[in-house]
């Protein structure tokens, strides 16, 4: 561009003319700004305030006097690789420590039958379609593997609630 301009003499407008571009555009200069400190804060943010991302810290930069648009902020926070992190996982106790065996309930051994006696308890809960409710106990021996029933049905009273 700077050809016919230097050698042949012709006006800026002339030779942007010939090569189809507007002469603002010959004439512009590209200006980077400096926006270190601006991406040092919002690192500064994220380390702080784990869980917000860009558009809630660009809240926070524009409290603390930072001019800076959305856009800008959405740039920066790219280029500096940030991320809104997640949170933990839910707490669950140790699959080996957890006890996976039944509710037991340990009884005297009858002196004619010597064998241990361990029991395991169930309590079920449902209604019937009348809407009375009713409770079944059931109790497994579990040597013998033999079970025994014991039900009750409870009436259906507006003030009580059973679980």
């Amino acid at each position: 561009m700077n050809w016919p301009i230097d050698t042949r003499g012709y006006s800026q407008r002339r030779a942007c003319g010939l090569v189809g571009i507007d002469p603002s555009d010959y004439r512009y200069r590209a200006t980077k700004s400096d926006d270190a400190d601006l991406g040092q804060r919002l690192r500064e943010l994220a380390s702080e305030r784990r869980r917000f991302g860009y558009r809630r810290q660009h809240i926070l930069l524009k409290r603390q006097a930072f001019e800076a648009n959305g856009k800008k902020v959405y740039r920066i926070y790219l280029s500096e690789r940030l991320t809104v992190r997640k949170r933990g996982g839910r707490k669950r106790a140790h699959r080996l420590l957890r006890d996976k065996r039944p509710i037991t309930a340990s009884f005297r051994a009858s002196r004619r039958n010597a064998l241990p006696r361990n029991r395991s308890l169930d309590l079920v809960s449902d209604a019937l379609i009348d809407g009375r409710r009713f409770r079944v106990l059931y109790v497994i021996d579990d040597f013998r593997r033999l079970g025994s029933i014991r039900s009750s049905v409870v009436p259906n009273v507006s003030t009580a609630r059973h679980r």
